[in-house]
């Protein structure tokens, strides 16, 4: 009997491993039947130029997911993304208007972007804010900041033709180089998480905050630290998109928080935090892309597709209640 017993339990917990496995396979595997299906929906979807205009897409939203990753991973989230987006790219515009060198204008974008998510942290480590309303304040604060700053216009580069080239440029003239940032940003953040101490402690705050504290982890100053660093990924989003744009725009960047968010939870990351990886956020963010390029070459209207992007979040979120319970 006791043996008849433990083959039941062995046959179950053979079943839940499975179960477990194939939600941890899920965004990859709908990434792969989702190129599959467009390719046989569309002959130019797998158009190398094509794929690459898909990679390129990607690039912003991809590199902002990165950074909120660790966010939501400790149970948090950042709904100024879009606004200091915009800021970082009014930054770069501003230092070129005091003629500052290249070099520099870009660092003014990157510290723009890193002094937000500095405050972002104080006010949910240090204020006690919750952070969806301190990110909310942030957002609505920040954007009106840009509109104060250019008195709602936006900032052309035309002395610095060169910069455009940081976002225009490809390598070998095929591959754009913001997808060798979206990677190489991507190599960094996987293995911070992954092989450090400050990543264990990322996941810990996640898992357990309470636990964590206990266990000697000092959590106000990860919590300040994961939003820093978020901050940081998307003031170099914000300098792509600038250069991009060849201009500072303060009114750019509208609803990218919500769908670095949506990448961020496709790719497998727990709304509840202690779980999540960066390789799944950057397949959330392709999944994204590929959905919208491959339903535009079906001459599908931009209404159904914001409807069917709606459904493939609200699945994400299902999947992870789904995945708690195995």
């Amino acid at each position: 009997m006791i043996g008849v017993t433990k083959y039941l339990q062995n046959g179950s917990n053979k079943k839940i491993s499975n179960k477990a496995l194939l939600m941890r396979f899920a965004p990859l595997l709908s990434l792969i039947l989702l190129m599959i299906f467009f390719s046989l929906g569309s002959p130019f979807f797998l158009n190398t130029e094509n794929l690459m205009t898909i990679a390129l897409q990607t690039s912003v939203i991809g590199i902002m997911a990165i950074g909120v990753t660790y966010v939501i991973i400790t149970s948090g989230i950042d709904l100024s993304l879009g606004s200091v987006v915009a800021f970082s790219g009014v930054a770069v515009g501003l230092g070129a208007a005091a003629g500052l060198p290249l070099a520099l204008c870009i660092l003014c974008g990157a510290l723009g972007g890193a002094l937000c998510g500095y405050i972002n942290g104080f006010l949910v480590a240090r204020a006690a804010i919750p952070p969806f309303i301190a990110t909310l304040g942030l957002m609505m604060s920040v954007r009106g900041i840009n509109m104060v700053l250019t008195d709602g216009r936006a900032i052309y580069f035309s002395q610095y033709p060169g910069f455009k080239t940081l976002a225009q440029g490809k390598l070998f003239d095929f591959l754009p180089y913001p997808v060798i940032y979206l990677i190489v940003l991507a190599a960094i953040a996987a293995y911070i998480l992954k092989r450090t101490v400050i990543g264990r402690y990322i996941y810990a705050i996640g898992s357990n905050e309470d636990a964590a504290h206990l266990s000697g982890i000092k959590v106000r100053k990860v919590k300040v630290f994961v939003y820093l660093f978020c901050g940081i990924l998307t003031g170099i989003a914000g300098v792509i998109l600038a250069s991009r744009l060849n201009s500072g725009q303060p009114t750019v960047g509208v609803g990218y928080e919500l769908e670095a968010i949506a990448a961020v939870v496709i790719g497998g990351t727990s709304l509840m935090g202690g779980i999540g990886t960066i390789g799944g956020t950057i397949i959330g963010a392709f999944i994204m892309s590929v959905l919208k390029n491959g339903l535009n070459l079906m001459g599908v209207s931009q209404f159904w597709q914001m409807v069917a992007m709606g459904i493939v979040v609200v699945a994400a979120v299902y999947l992870d209640t789904l995945r708690k319970k195995i």
